[in-house]
């Protein structure tokens, strides 16, 4: 069964972690900071519930690390081209030679000429000729995002290699909440949510992993209405 845990508990449980300093890793590779975490706080599962949220989900990250995470993923009545006739008019060869859709697209044009574009209601990938392949209004993501993460526990932890093994400094932790089609908008533009095509030519039709939209981690805070620090 998985633990329950109030803020004030969490609080109090993350207070002992980060009076710790540093601690060896749990597990190795790039899930062993979230993967310690729990077990630090004695968590099974990453979720927290608080009395006031009915779900928040728990994310550690390296300060200064840069990683992505997938915040949602995304694809109904999105594509306005046939997404088959999209991978073979703009795909790239992978190295199994499979023509695919695998770009993470920005405002800047790629190597394709794919880019994302915005406006006050939508944001969509369009080609530099005019052509648009697919478009997401604002509100849709707005919702989905709040949908996939009503609240957030972020924590930061400092990382450092020792012998080969690393080890973790948990130092702050932040609750986020909320979010807006404004708030997106806003992100988008500045590059800090960016969006991660998935798809290849499966020979009759595309196979679509679903398309992601992507954030680098230590700009979390910046997608969210409201930021409180919990320590």
């Amino acid at each position: 069964m998985t633990k329950k845990m109030t803020i004030e508990g969490f609080k109090a449980a993350f207070l002992k972690v980060k009076n710790k300093g540093f601690v060896p890793t749990a597990r190795g590779g790039p899930t062993g900071i979230g993967h310690t975490l729990q077990e630090l706080l004695g968590l099974r599962e990453d979720n927290l519930a608080l009395p006031d949220i009915s779900f928040a989900e728990l994310k550690a990250h390296r300060i200064g690390s840069g990683s992505m995470i997938t915040l949602f993923t995304f694809n109904r009545k999105a594509w306005k081209m046939k997404p088959l006739e999209a991978v073979r008019k703009y795909g790239t060869r992978d190295k199994n030679d499979r023509l695919g859709l695998y770009f993470t697209m920005t405002r800047t044009p790629n190597s394709t000429g794919l880019f994302l574009h915005t406006d006050a209601t939508a944001i969509s990938v369009r080609h530099i000729s005019g052509k648009i392949i697919a478009e997401w209004q604002l509100e849709d993501l707005a919702r989905q995002f709040v949908k996939k993460i009503p609240a957030m526990i972020l924590v930061g932890a400092f990382s450092e290699m020792r012998g080969g093994r690393e080890w973790f400094h948990y130092t702050r932790a932040q609750i986020l909440t909320g979010t807006s089609k404004e708030t997106l908008l806003n992100q988008i533009r500045s590059d800090n949510i960016m969006v991660d095509l998935r798809l290849h030519d499966k020979g009759t039709s595309a196979r679509n992993h679903g398309t992601g939209f992507r954030a680098h981690d230590d700009k979390l805070p910046l997608l969210f209405n409201e930021v409180k620090d919990i320590t």
